[in-house]
């Protein structure tokens, strides 16, 4: 099991942009051609390819935000798993490679993302991996989540 995440570059944007949610999703999620286009605009988004095996499987946009709280604020901003690969298991295994990816890149004592309260399977495996409700909102009306981390290898207290 190879499991990699890689920078968008030229060599597989356009097979990055084919990438999308079931029906029921998509008003949860941005399309990754927006994801794109706003980690253009603001340099301080990551987007990334996820791959299994060498198959793209997922996309996500991750980034630090330094203006954000004292210590500033580690995103897990956008995450999603093309509509014809859920169900088997990648979501797990992708925020699993994420957290690791975001502890290590930043040396990170918390993640945040931020979520539609009716979008309950991401919630659900949100939770699955220690991400919690803060209580805040974002600007979208998305509730906030946050995990802690207290390992190099993304384990939560």
């Amino acid at each position: 099991m190879d499991i990699s995440i890689h920078d968008v570059t030229q060599e597989n944007v356009q097979e990055i942009l084919k990438l999308s949610v079931g029906n029921s999703q998509a008003s949860f999620i941005e399309t990754t051609e927006q994801c794109i286009a706003e980690a253009k605009i603001c340099n301080l988004y990551k987007p990334v390819g996820l791959y299994f095996d060498g198959c793209l499987v997922g996309f996500a946009m991750y980034g630090y935000f330094p203006e954000e709280t004292e210590n500033g604020r580690v995103w897990l901003d956008r995450f999603l798993i093309d509509s014809k690969y859920q169900g088997f298991g990648y979501g797990t295994i992708m925020l699993n490679a994420l957290i690791q990816k975001l502890v290590i890149e930043f040396s990170c004592t918390q993640i945040y993302l931020s979520v539609f309260e009716e979008n309950r399977a991401a919630i659900h495996l949100y939770q699955k991996f220690g991400f919690r409700f803060n209580g805040e909102i974002d600007l979208k009306n998305e509730k906030i989540m946050v995990k802690n981390i207290t390992s190099l290898n993304g384990q939560q207290e």
